[in-house]
C-alpha cells in the first residue's frame, strides 16, 4: 500500500481522446471469381445468399470475406410470381431496406428505397441491386469514407475472363459533389462510376454497417454467364435464376475490391502529477535498513527515491490499475514530474 496518494484533478489531469488506425483491404478478383475452382464459396440450403472466403471454406485457414445476394423491390417491373425465388428476392430487398434506411413513415408506402442520390424522395430509386455484406473481421468499426472502390467487368460478352470495359465504382467524389447522409443503417454515400466528375451514381456504400449496394443496371446489356452458358442479362440474371446462380454470375465479373477499413481507439489520458515534496522517499520495504535509508551514507543528505511503477486507485484506496515505466527515473526534493498514462478500450 502506498503511504500517500495524489488526487487528480478531473478538469486538469484527466483527458480523453480517440485514435482511428486505417488499414488498407484489397480483395483481388481472382479470389472472388475463382482462384480455387470455386471452392472458397460457399452456397447454403436457404439459397438466399452465397459467402465468399480467401481459402476453400473448409480449410481450417480460410477467412470470411463478405456475402453476396441479389433482390428487387416490391414495385420492381422485374418483379413477378413466376420468377425463381421471387419472395425471397423481394424479401431480401425490404429487408436490407429496413436495417439501413428503415419506413417511409406512411402506412401505405413502407419501406424506403435505395435510391442514386440522398434525397429518399422516391426518386432515382434502385429497384433491382445487388448486395455485398463485407465481413466485420475485414471492415473493423468501419469503412473509411472516400476509399471505397469496386471493378467491375461489363464487356458486352463473358466467357470465364473479363472482356473489356471495367467499370470503376467509387465514392471518392461523395465529398466533393454530394456528401454524406445518415440513415438508420449509419453514414452511407453514393458510389460513382468514375474519378472525372460526370459519372452516373450507381449505387450506395454504407460505411459502419459495411455493405455496398449496387444497381443491376450498372451492368447494362452486358451477357453474363450462369452455369457456364453465355447467353443471360442482367434483368434475365434476376427473373430466371436462383439467388446463388445470380450471384455466380455478377461475382465472376469482379475485377477487384478495395477500401481501407477503420478500427477505433478510445482512450483514457492520466496525467500523473508527481509534486517537489512528495514520493521521495520509496515504499520498498528494502530501502530501509536498520530504520536508515539505504542509499544515504549521511544523515543529511537529501532522500532518493525512483520511480519505477504507477497506480492508480480508487477513491476508497482499491487499486485499479498499474502502469510500468520503460526504465526507473530518479526522484528527489529538487524535482518535480508529470507521467502520462493512457487508457484504451
Amino acid at each position: 500500500m502506498p503511504v500517500q496518494y495524489e488526487p487528480f484533478n478531473t478538469s486538469q489531469d484527466v483527458t480523453t481522446t480517440k485514435t482511428l488506425l486505417h488499414e488498407v483491404i484489397p480483395i483481388t478478383g481472382s479470389i472472388v471469381s475463382g482462384t480455387y475452382d470455386d471452392g472458397n464459396i460457399k452456397n447454403y440450403s436457404h439459397g438466399m445468399f452465397q459467402s465468399v472466403y480467401d481459402y476453400p471454406y473448409l480449410s481450417s485457414s480460410a477467412n470470411h470475406i463478405f456475402d453476396l445476394t441479389v433482390a428487387y423491390s416490391e414495385g420492381s417491373a422485374l418483379a413477378s410470381a413466376s420468377n425463381t425465388q421471387n419472395t425471397k428476392k423481394k424479401n431480401l430487398y425490404n429487408q436490407y431496406s429496413q436495417v439501413l434506411l428503415g419506413y417511409t413513415g406512411s402506412a401505405t408506402a413502407g419501406v424506403r428505397k435505395f435510391e442514386k442520390d440522398l434525397t429518399n424522395d422516391g426518386n432515382g430509386a434502385m429497384d433491382e441491386v445487388f448486395f455485398i455484406n463485407f465481413s466485420r473481421l475485414i471492415t473493423k468499426d468501419q469503412i473509411k469514407k472516400g476509399s471505397f472502390a469496386l471493378s467491375l467487368g461489363t464487356g458486352s460478352s463473358f466467357s470465364g475472363s473479363f472482356v473489356g470495359d471495367d467499370l470503376i465504382l467509387q465514392d471518392a467524389l461523395a465529398t466533393e459533389r454530394t456528401g454524406f447522409a445518415t440513415e438508420q443503417g449509419g453514414d452511407y454515400a453514393l458510389l460513382f462510376t468514375n474519378s472525372s466528375g460526370t459519372g452516373d451514381a450507381v449505387g450506395n456504400i454504407f460505411y459502419q454497417a459495411g455493405i455496398a449496394v449496387v444497381t443491376a443496371s450498372a451492368f447494362g446489356s452486358s451477357i453474363l454467364a450462369v452455369n457456364g452458358v453465355e447467353e443471360h442479362t442482367i434483368s434475365d440474371v434476376l427473373t430466371g435464376s436462383s439467388i446463388s446462380g445470380a450471384c455466380d454470375a455478377i461475382r465472376h465479373r469482379v475485377n477487384n475490391i478495395s477500401f481501407n477499413n477503420t478500427t477505433e481507439i478510445n482512450s483514457k489520458i492520466y496525467f500523473c502529477r508527481v509534486p517537489h515534496n512528495k514520493f521521495n522517499y520509496s515504499s520498498n520495504p528494502t530501502y530501509l535498513s536498520g530504520a536508515q535509508i539505504r542509499v544515504k551514507d549521511v544523515a543529511s543528505d537529501t532522500p532518493i527515491a525512483y520511480i519505477t511503477t504507477i497506480g492508480l486507485y480508487s477513491s476508497t484506496g482499491d487499486l485499479l490499475a498499474t502502469a510500468k515505466l520503460s526504465e526507473p527515473l530518479r526522484k528527489d526534493p529538487t524535482n518535480e514530474l508529470t507521467l502520462r498514462v493512457r487508457l484504451d478500450y
